[in-house]
C-alpha cells in the first residue's frame, strides 16, 4: 500500500502551500507523488459546458476519459467524496511513492492507515480538529506555528514549516 498523508485544517491556513512545499522538495529527490484535493464548492464541475466531454456526460455517460497529448482526465459521475475508499481505488494502480490528500477531514479523521498533518489558525482550531482525529499525526503547522503557540499537553510537534521545512520533510520521508 502506498503511504498516504492527509493535510487537514481550516480554510486559508496554508494547506495548499504546505502541500506545494512537500511536493516540490520531495519530487526533486525522485519521490513520485499523487494528490487528491477536496473541492467544497457546490456545483463545481471540471466539465466545461458545451464541450464534447460535457456532452458525453449530459447524454448519460457515467465515466468520460479525456486524453490530450500531455494529460489524461477522468470525469466520473459519482459521489466519491462520501466514501474515501472509492477515491483511493482511483489511484491504487498508479506508480506513486506517496499520496497526499488535501481536506476530507471527516473521512480521514478516524483512519489509522492515514498519516496526518494538521493546520490551524489558533489553539482553538487545533483542539477542535484534534477532538475527533486519531493518530498517526505527524505535526501541527500553519499560522498557529508562526505565532509560536505551544500546546505541550497534546504531545505533537508544532512546526513552522516556513522556517523549519526540513523538519516537516523529515517527518514525511519517515513514512515512505
Amino acid at each position: 500500500m502506498v503511504p498516504i498523508l492527509a493535510v487537514v485544517g481550516t480554510s486559508n491556513t496554508g494547506k495548499t502551500t504546505l502541500i506545494e512545499f512537500i511536493i516540490s522538495h520531495l519530487s526533486k529527490e525522485g519521490v513520485i507523488i499523487g494528490t487528491i484535493k477536496h473541492i467544497h464548492h457546490a456545483g463545481f464541475t471540471f466539465d466545461t459546458e458545451g464541450k464534447d466531454s460535457w456532452r458525453h456526460s449530459k447524454a448519460g455517460a457515467k465515466i468520460v476519459i479525456c486524453i490530450a497529448p500531455e494529460e489524461i482526465a477522468i470525469i466520473k459521475k459519482d459521489s466519491p467524496q462520501k466514501e474515501l475508499d472509492k477515491v483511493l481505488d482511483l489511484v491504487k494502480n498508479e506508480k506513486i511513492d506517496l499520496l497526499i490528500i488535501e481536506g476530507f477531514h471527516s473521512l480521514i479523521a478516524k483512519r489509522v492507515d492515514i498519516h496526518k498533518i494538521l493546520i490551524g489558525e489558533n489553539a482553538e482550531d487545533v483542539r477542535r480538529i484534534l477532538n475527533d482525529t486519531v493518530k498517526p499525526i505527524l505535526a501541527i503547522t500553519g499560522p498557529l506555528a508562526k505565532k509560536k503557540v505551544t500546546l505541550p499537553e497534546i504531545g505533537i510537534p508544532i512546526i513552522n514549516f516556513h522556517n523549519n521545512g526540513e523538519e516537516i520533510l523529515s517527518l514525511v520521508k519517515n513514512i515512505l
